[in-house]
């Protein structure tokens, strides 16, 4: 046993699983048809794992929706009201994931937050006092036996972790985590009791959670937890997962209890590997060593990362796997034939990651050194464009880029002077519904079978619609609605120079959604504007304001695959400064409201707090600022983020200097509203009052009532009201109707503050 990795993309390499579930969704397909498909995809997944020749193949990494959802849902860790709606489990299922809507009974969807510094998203498992955590599920159990039926002979059975668990959860009561460890404990002892009838040699046990900050409190956790669940393991071995970050906190511990195998990645830090060489590892553990990159798509260097295996010293065995599970990277990067050959070669997606590992292993072992020569000759051709003029700029930015004027306070009263908008003013987030006419449209384009003028009456016309539902909505600040574009990032990737574009390289993004994200291959640039001709069609057709909507350079970065030759910060300068003219283009075009979404600035902060400025937050700040620093005072500039945790970096959030933020805030229960107000956060703000994510549709009373206790913690004055996010996966009957009452709900709160005052 030499190879493995921690866990394999479950979509479907052509995205067979979205399709089937949202058929599913739709009542289009049977339930029987949609878990037909999931086992297609499992054995598929599971015969190209051993094809490629992996050891040790993970088993339960499979999901419907998210992994961590799935672990709560086998522990019995499912709210009351969920359970009231009398489903069957995988409705259930769903509804904890989606929220629930009949004539009958309406329940809100669990919170979603980012999965640790990815763009994947994890549904949040919810404790309350009365939550009897016991083992009811069997979908790991069912997966193995399958796994075996279909010749896999040593399955790795694959879960959350018990600590990772509870540090992800929320907690409705007065118990806490640790009030829930024994039981937790319990109920993994039993499912390590089951797994070992079912003749399991290997557990693996992810705990990425071991990659934040630990008090000694949590590492007392940790190991109060792992003490007595590894005394019940019997003949099954247990392997502890860490992933994403470094274990510096609790690497005495873990090295110290009686795990047989511990697993580090190599990759994304090199603490670990610090660790390994000065603490040394236990000969009677097997070193799960993370050396292939989960996150990223380029090929592995294999002179560099022998180097690294054999600098570890390590005297016992070692198990070549990648970083984290290969589910944030696409499957098959054969398929890009319309890449040039000069990129494609030095891509690796899951498929080739299988194979990198396998020939790593082979050099690794002394059997294989061509293949070592062959990989370096590869890295000898790399030729990243490169843009003088960029660079030029760059060199030439001075403090005074960085630093908008007049201060914020003063331009709060420029704008509400010029705008004359009411209290609570209604928007919303930037994206509605893409129908199935405008994907045709769409595809049409790309096939060639409409030209480029066709193509954009088209859109024309959808935005002439959109506009007018917004005013007979009577909302106050509208959009065009983005029918030109594919994907928030995607589409601006596509108008600069140094990106490249997958056809198949989807990713998933949380439950049925998923992402093909751009290349960074070059320095980028913009070399003529992006949104300036759609944004300005839709402010001449009404006298409301219009908001030219833009992607921020951080989300644009961390949203896609970056180049490795380049630091973080000078990638995201250059995508700053190509943003920063097309916000004074806009400008330039009588646009008066701008939206700047950086959706993922959290998302790369580093997991360690330690390294939040110094590593990221210093450059990431400013690289926002210099996008917007350059326009007038009465030019107003939003920016919005959704589904993460920002009352740790609020202070952070509040230096981006915008004059508007919106947050997701409806799954969180509005509990950003109280961080914002101990921070004495200055920025106006339009905390998300409603799901966008759930098919839920709220009532004109739900709002009203959610936007009242916005305003019983935040002045009237500061407060916009908008979703939590944009329309875009809707169907236009719940976006239209949702839309409608929440305008409804701001005016009849709008009309109690006017009678009040």
């Amino acid at each position: 046993m030499t190879t493995s990795i921690i866990g394999f993309p479950r979509i479907g390499e052509h995205r067979e699983l979205k399709f089937a579930t949202e058929h599913y969704w739709k009542k289009r397909a049977t339930q029987e048809e949609l878990l037909t498909t999931a086992k297609q995809l499992r054995a598929q997944h599971w015969a190209k794992q051993k094809a490629a020749g992996i050891d040790l193949i993970p088993v339960g990494d499979f999901s419907f929706f998210d992994t961590t959802l799935d672990a709560a849902y086998l522990f019995n860790i499912v709210p009351d009201r969920y359970k009231s709606l009398g489903l069957d489990s995988l409705d259930e299922y769903f509804a904890l994931a989606r929220g629930y809507q009949s004539e009958t009974a309406s329940v809100k969807a669990l919170p979603m937050k980012k999965w640790f510094n990815t763009n994947y998203h994890y549904i949040v498992p919810e404790f309350d006092d009365q939550t009897d955590v016991k083992l009811v599920g069997s979908k790991l159990f069912d997966e193995i036996t399958e796994a075996k039926d279909q010749g896999i002979e040593n399955p790795k059975a694959v879960i959350v972790g018990p600590y990772t668990l509870l540090k992800l959860s929320i907690f409705k009561g007065h118990k806490q985590a640790s009030d829930f460890a024994a039981s937790l404990t319990t109920a993994y002892s039993e499912l390590l009791a089951k797994l070992n009838t079912q003749g399991i040699n290997w557990l693996q046990l992810d705990e990425p959670a071991l990659s934040f900050d630990q008090s000694e409190a949590d590492i007392a956790l940790f190991a109060k937890i792992y003490d007595k669940l590894l005394a019940a393991k019997k003949d099954v071995k247990v392997l502890l997962q860490t992933y994403f970050g470094d274990v510096r906190d609790s690497y005495q511990t873990i090295t110290k209890l009686p795990f047989d195998g511990i697993g580090l990645d190599f990759v994304a830090t090199k603490e670990n590997i610090k660790l390994v060489k000065q603490d040394g590892f236990p000969a009677d553990k097997v070193l799960f060593a993370g050396v292939v990159n989960g996150k990223n798509i380029w090929r592995n260097h294999y002179v560099t990362t022998i180097e690294t295996l054999k600098s570890l010293n390590v005297a016992g065995d070692v198990v070549l796997s990648s970083s984290c599970s290969l589910q944030h990277v696409p499957y098959d990067a054969s398929l890009e034939t319309n890449l040039p050959k000069s990129v494609q070669r030095h891509l690796a997606f899951a498929y080739q990651k299988l194979d990198e590992l396998v020939e790593l292993d082979a050099i690794f072992q002394g059997h294989d050194q061509k293949v070592l020569a062959v990989n370096n000759e590869l890295f000898s051709t790399i030729r990243h464009p490169e843009n003088q003029q960029v660079k030029t700029r760059i060199d030439h930015l001075t403090p005074a880029d960085y630093t908008r004027l007049p201060e914020r306070s003063k331009r709060e009263k420029i704008q509400k002077d010029v705008f004359h908008l009411p209290e609570l003013p209604t928007t919303t987030i930037g994206s509605f519904p893409q129908t199935k006419d405008v994907r045709q449209n769409r595809s049409k384009l790309r096939k060639g079978e409409i030209t480029r003028a066709e193509y954009d009456a088209f859109n024309q016309e959808k935005i002439k619609r959109i506009i007018k539902f917004q005013e007979d909505a009577g909302v106050d600040v509208l959009v065009h609605g983005e029918y030109e574009r594919n994907d928030m990032v995607e589409y601006f990737g596509e108008k600069l120079d140094g990106f490249v574009f997958t056809q198949n390289g989807w990713v998933q993004s949380y439950g049925s959604r998923g992402v093909k994200p751009p290349i960074i291959w070059g320095d980028v640039s913009r070399n003529e504007p992006i949104t300036v001709d759609t944004t300005v069609f839709a402010n001449k057709l009404t006298d409301h304001l219009v908001k030219g909507m833009l992607t921020g350079p951080v989300t644009i970065f961390n949203w896609s695959f970056p180049r490795e030759d380049i630091t973080p910060e000078q990638s995201v300068t250059q995508i700053a400064l190509a943003i920063r003219d097309e916000v004074l283009d806009l400008e330039a075009h009588d646009i008066k409201i701008i939206q700047i979404d950086e959706l993922a600035l959290r998302e790369n902060l580093p997991l360690r707090k330690s390294d939040w400025y110094s590593a990221y937050l210093d450059w990431a700040v400013p690289a926002f600022r210099l996008v917007h620093s350059g326009v007038k005072p009465e030019t107003q500039i939003h920016t919005h983020m959704c589904y993460s945790e920002f009352g740790d970096i609020i202070q952070a959030i509040d230096n981006l200097d915008a004059d508007v933020i919106s947050f997701e805030a409806s799954r969180s229960d509005l509990s950003l509203i109280d961080q914002l107000v101990a921070a004495d956060f200055q920025t106006e703000v339009g905390p998300g009052v409603y799901d966008i994510h759930s098919p839920r549709i709220p009532s004109v009373e739900e709002l009203e009532e959610i936007i009242k206790r916005i305003i019983a913690k935040l002045p009237a004055a500061k407060v916009w009201i908008n979703p939590d996010c944009g329309l875009k996966t809707r169907s236009e009957k719940e976006a239209f109707e949702a839309v409608t009452n929440m305008v409804e709900a701001a005016k009849k709160v709008r009309s109690s503050l006017y009678e009040t005052n």
